[in-house]
């Protein structure tokens, strides 16, 4: 094939799509997130791309005095900023690369619908389903139900109980 065909070109631009390709995942407080995160962190190393993570706080509800809520307010964020660094150095182990770090404040399911909707590099969501009888936890219970018109990306709801070996088979 002769130079300037398109092939070297076309292969460079699927090389950039991959690495612009963005699986997001909410760090809630469940169990189920590890797997979540694991096979995030397995499908961009394989495929090509980079993970997000998401962590959302509650806003502090009424408090007495304004400076107590400001410095719970910054408690929480600080704490989440800790919990999205050690989870950053997991991701870049896995990876190779640093992830994408977002803190949003509000709902979990209004805060990632809105992130989505905001930011093209988001391309698939990642979520884990919950081990235990309940259903598959509220995230996902919303994002397939009433909700599911308003999420603009692919989910990819990977079952909560998988282990290292499995999530490493199917990635």
């Amino acid at each position: 094939m002769a130079p300037g065909d398109g092939t070297e070109e076309s292969r460079a631009a699927t090389t950039a799509e991959k690495r612009d390709r963005v699986f997001l995942v909410v760090v809630d407080d469940s169990p189920e997130r590890a797997v979540a995160l694991k096979y995030a962190c397995l499908r961009a190393r394989k495929g090509g791309g980079r993970v997000a993570l998401l962590r959302v706080i509650e806003p502090v509800g009424l408090v007495e005095w304004a400076g107590v809520g400001v410095m719970m307010q910054e408690e929480r964020r600080d704490e989440a900023e800790k919990l999205l660094s050690g989870l950053a150095a997991q991701v870049t182990e896995i990876t190779g690369s640093m992830p994408i770090l977002i803190i949003r404040e509000g709902e979990a399911r209004d805060a990632l619908l809105g992130l989505v909707e905001e930011d093209p590099r988001i391309s698939i969501l990642v979520l884990a389903s919950a081990t235990g009888g309940g259903g598959p936890g509220p995230l996902i219970s919303a994002l397939t139900g009433r909700y599911a018109s308003k999420l603009t990306v692919p989910m990819t709801i990977v079952p909560g109980a998988m282990d290292d070996r499995e999530l490493e088979r199917v990635t």
